[in-house]
């Protein structure tokens, strides 16, 4: 089999936290392919338990060293986790720029048994129409969508991987002098953070559990957060963080909303951040005269809690599929790859309180059909299973006879 693939060489750039990058690399070695990585921070280090090239330079000296990178090892595939890394907007465009395939990772699109690979971006980079009529016509060119394996996930498996990164990152500093990560903030206190969710999770779920229980007889509208440094907030919104955001949808809420509804803004279950956001939502429910219909909870089945809802308020989260999946209406604010006309609602967020528009699941699923033919990976990163998983829907989608038909591209040169 391996005589009928081409041999490529792949460039790893920075992955998720965990072995998943190295054991794909491996899995890649082992039909031929030649693999490198680059590590740029103490984190990368440790995820990649092997010979690498370790970039411990200036950032402004980056762009140089990659594309000296490039082209001395003959580099024909980029690899990399999220599109909006200040490193890897930089290695996309010069990348791009010889020529080279640029592979994106991401959370999956769809949860929670997906992970996203889309060539050359994601999210709001991914170059996905925005347009129904296009998804509908290709969903009738795509396979029949095979019911699949749901994957086990471990909050402790991801907080290990993560806590373990974060501080080799912070001691690798010695190694790394000039690296700085794309989060905003304190690694440091984000760890500490990530064990203050492990050791209350389950207080946090009774108190959300009695906040839904007091609701069971109420209508009522949901929010779920996101993270104020995901880069869908950071790049792909109006907002300058999530707390706008939320002020911005409890204002709405206030003066448009039926006087019988009530809103529910519900934690993002990885925020490990320090914020108050019990104290935060109920002063600016208070500060607009909606305290007794607004309503914070940290906890609880976001499945259950759309299918139970009117409708869902996000700015481009992907929990959004949750709530489409069962058909409640969607309203999002910011660039989402699932934000077009026949899915979400298309009017002003002051007019969904009171007229949602519910998606036509026609459309929906042929929304679905496509992503998962075209830019969704079986697996997750939580656990040994889904990672195993990960592994091989990657290969079968990059290294695959059948979607390795073109020959591996010619490097650009361009005279200095």
């Amino acid at each position: 089999m391996t005589s009928s693939i081409a041999k490529r060489v792949f460039l790893f750039l920075q992955g998720p936290p965990g072995p998943f990058y190295w054991l794909l690399a491996c899995r890649m070695r082992e039909l031929g392919h030649v693999v490198h990585r680059i590590n740029l921070s103490g984190g990368d280090k440790l995820d990649w338990p092997e010979a690498a090239t370790d970039f411990r330079g200036k950032f402004g000296e980056w762009s140089s060293f990659f594309d000296h990178f490039v082209l001395d090892r003959g580099i024909t595939d980029v690899l990399l986790f999220g599109d909006c890394r200040p490193y890897h907007v930089s290695a996309h465009r010069l990348a791009k720029s010889r020529g080279l395939r640029i592979h994106v990772m991401e959370e999956g699109y769809i949860r929670p048994h997906w992970m996203t690979l889309e060539p050359d971006g994601v999210n709001g980079n991914s170059t996905l129409p925005r347009e129904a009529d296009w998804f509908v016509q290709q969903a009738r060119l795509s396979a029949p969508i095979a019911p699949v394996r749901p994957i086990t996930a471990s909050f402790k498996r991801r907080m290990k991987d993560s806590l373990h990164y974060y501080y080799r990152t912070v001691v690798g500093r010695v190694t790394f002098p000039f690296y700085r990560s794309h989060r905003p903030g304190s690694l440091i206190l984000e760890g500490v953070g990530w064990l203050l969710r492990l050791s209350t999770k389950s207080l946090r779920e009774k108190r959300a559990a009695q906040v839904l229980h007091g609701m069971e007889n109420e209508q009522f509208f949901v929010f779920p957060l996101q993270l104020s440094s995901d880069y869908q907030i950071r790049t792909h919104s109006a907002f300058s963080d999530m707390a706008s955001a939320a002020a911005y949808v409890i204002e709405s809420f206030a003066f448009h909303a039926p006087r019988h509804t009530h809103l529910v803004l519900k934690a993002h279950p990885l925020d490990a951040s320090f914020f108050n956001w019990s104290r935060f939502v109920q002063k600016t429910a208070r500060r607009f005269r909606v305290s007794e219909r607004v309503h914070f909870i940290d906890g609880g089945d976001l499945e259950q809690i759309s299918d139970d809802s009117l409708g869902m308020v996000c700015v481009n989260s992907t929990s959004a599929t949750l709530a489409l999946e069962v058909g409640t209406p969607v309203c999002a604010l910011g660039d989402a790859i699932y934000d077009m006309e026949g899915i979400t609602h298309q009017g002003h967020i002051d007019t969904f309180w009171r007229a949602p528009t519910p998606p036509d699941q026609s459309v929906y699923n042929a929304f679905c059909r496509v992503l998962r033919d075209r830019c969704l990976v079986h697996g997750g990163i939580a656990s040994e299973s889904a990672v195993s998983l990960l592994v091989d829907s990657v290969m079968e989608r990059l290294v695959s006879p059948q979607h390795n038909v073109v020959a591996p591209p010619a490097l650009k040169i361009v005279a200095r």
